[in-house]
């Protein structure tokens, strides 16, 4: 699994979980200081959370 950063800057929030990418505010902040094992657990519980938000499957279009 990519440990790439999963913005796709639609970056609006609904409570503490952006509806673009699925982490939480606190994650996003510190997404740059994760090592990959975390990165990853993130990506884990995001594509999760998407999925409940109804917003799985949104990509940024190249």
């Amino acid at each position: 699994m990519s440990t790439k950063d999963p913005c796709i800057s639609i970056c609006k929030f609904d409570d503490d979980i952006c509806i673009g990418c699925g982490r939480s505010k606190r994650e996003i902040k510190s997404w740059k200081k994760m090592d990959k094992n975390e990165k990853r657990s993130v990506l884990a519980e995001s594509a999760m959370r998407l999925i409940k938000l109804k917003g799985a499957g949104r990509r940024k279009k190249k």
